[in-house]
């Protein structure tokens, strides 16, 4: 029997409620299959602050990059926004994402049938999507340099610096083609390269890595202006997109409203031995312990977790129980419509599990 080591990052308001249905859901999964969890809770973002003043204690960081995948629930809140710097709770992240080698962040967007209704766009547009956002995690002009402000003239000025190496693009861009071909086997690679100097590279970096390893896989260039609004006006015409780290930020932001709520969205980052999986919603402090929050999102990072693990039936088997879930009516607060039928978020978790195969 293989035994997987997972490291839970529960974090801050409500990641230890949706961290509880996700590794609840991870044990009923493997419950008949030859392969189970070990599992070693640990502090990070405010709560690691709170007892160890910092925000990803080393010790931490050392249990995560000793682990088989880790799962984080979420960080951060009011308690501690007047914290700046290397002590602000989402440090810790950028902390973890760097020793962990995550150079690619993955963030599925699918919206069925039972959900089409819930999207701000009309059902008839956003009914059927399924798209893959692959974003550049480590470079781009988040950590480019020189970054900084200095005095200028009788004012001041602000700069940050975007820029790219080749080996950057194409590892992230190897990915994303990986995945296509898993798929539909087509890619939008997204960049202004009309105005940009390292998106003109990152243009001619993703076209010769396709010309020279994908070349059966279909490939189109799109501005991120015009990316956005066919987002808006036709999502289901992509498969997977792949882009550098600010336009993937914006993106893959705009795509996580089509299914109506952050509550469904899961996310991967990935590019070292071990996996970071999280939902993409944040800590929502403000409902945290009331049984309001989706788990759905912390659910289906545990079935990207799977596919990382090389268990592609048991995440397939947490898909489907997701779906009928959803189907038969189960909504948590943020998707609750007139006909639905309202549930907590254990009563959510305890709706997937049933749909699970049972041994």
């Amino acid at each position: 029997m293989n035994n997987y080591s997972i490291v839970l990052l529960p974090g801050d308001g409500i990641g230890p409620e949706v961290v509880a249905e996700a590794v609840a859901t991870l044990d009923a999964v493997a419950a008949p299959r030859d392969f189970a969890f070990r599992y070693t809770e640990q502090p990070v973002g405010g709560a690691a602050l709170d007892t160890h003043n910092d925000p990803l204690p080393d010790a931490v960081l050392e249990h995560c990059l000793a682990a088989n995948a880790v799962l984080l629930g979420a960080v951060g809140g009011a308690k501690w926004d007047h914290l700046t710097g290397a002590q602000r709770p989402e440090s810790g992240l950028l902390k973890l994402r760097k020793a962990l080698g995550a150079f690619a962040n993955l963030r599925p967007v699918m919206v069925p049938d039972a959900l089409a209704t819930a999207s701000p766009l009309r059902a008839e547009a956003v009914r059927g999507t399924d798209l893959l956002v692959v974003r550049e995690l480590t470079g781009g002009i988040y950590f480019g340099e020189p970054r900084g402000r200095a005095p200028e003239g009788d004012g001041e000025k602000a700069f940050n610096t975007m820029v790219y190496h080749t080996t950057e693009i194409e590892r992230v861009a190897r990915i994303a083609f990986d995945w296509a071909d898993k798929r539909r086997r087509r890619i939008t690679s997204v960049d202004k390269a009309n105005v940009l100097v390292v998106s003109q590279l990152w243009r001619e970096t993703v076209q010769k890595l396709h010309d020279q390893d994908f070349p059966a896989i279909e490939l189109e260039h799109m501005y991120v202006d015009n990316a956005a609004m066919q987002l808006v006006l036709n999502p289901r015409q992509f498969d997977v997109i792949v882009t550098g780290n600010l336009f993937g930020d914006i993106l893959s932001d705009a795509a996580a409203t089509l299914g109506g709520s952050l509550g469904l969205l899961p996310s991967a980052s990935i590019g070292g031995p071990v996996g970071l999986f999280e939902p993409v919603h944040g800590s929502a402090p403000d409902i945290a312990g009331q049984g309001k929050a989706n788990p759905i999102a912390a659910i289906l990072s545990v079935a990207m977790m799977l596919d990382f693990l090389e268990q592609p039936a048991a995440a397939q088997a947490v898909r489907r129980a997701v779906d009928a879930a959803l189907d038969a009516g189960a909504r948590t607060a943020d998707l609750c419509r007139d006909g639905h039928r309202r549930v907590s978020t254990k009563e959510m978790g305890e709706e997937i599990r049933r749909n699970l195969p049972t041994p």
